[in-house]
């Protein structure tokens, strides 16, 4: 149950917003105030509203999904670091892409190689094995968002 101390104070609440910026190291990709906000973090899944406590975490390849004026956003990100404080929130974003404008064919493609590279070379470094694997991971964190994206607009996918 909420509890509010006045009236005024639950509409303050509700009417707050979360600054949010999202940038890489070749742009700021988003700027605006958002309602909430749900990023893959190195625990899991953290969903912020406006008043969240001050938070750091290192983000993980996955989806990022907010809300703006009831309507919904997803990108797809391949890691980084986030900081909310005092309902600002900066995503530091190694690479960063909105769902639409994934394309599909070419993120299976860079699995395929990664794994076919992976089962090609008996022995990998610890190095080679890593970039390999982070390969996998960020190109199967763009195809989930885009193939969850693409279903939920009724976009065929070959």
């Amino acid at each position: 149950m909420f509890l509010c101390r006045s009236v005024n104070f639950c509409v303050y609440l509700f009417m707050q917003k979360i600054k949010f910026k999202i940038v890489t190291p070749e742009k700021t990709l988003f700027e605006q105030e958002i309602e909430q906000i749900t990023l893959p973090v190195s625990d899991g899944q953290v969903t912020i509203l406006p008043g969240h406590r001050s938070y750091i975490a290192s983000l993980k390849p996955g989806e990022i999904m907010f809300k703006t004026d009831d309507k919904e956003t997803a990108m797809a990100t391949s890691g980084g670091f986030i900081e909310f404080n005092n309902n600002e929130l900066v995503v530091l974003a190694d690479t960063a892409e909105a769902a639409g404008e994934i394309d599909l064919q070419r993120a299976e493609q860079a699995v395929k190689r990664a794994q076919e590279l992976k089962n090609e070379k008996v022995s990998l470094s610890e190095q080679e094995y890593a970039r390999v694997a982070a390969a996998i991971e960020r190109e199967s964190a763009r195809i989930r968002v885009a193939k969850k994206h693409h279903n939920k607009h009724n976009i065929k996918i070959d």
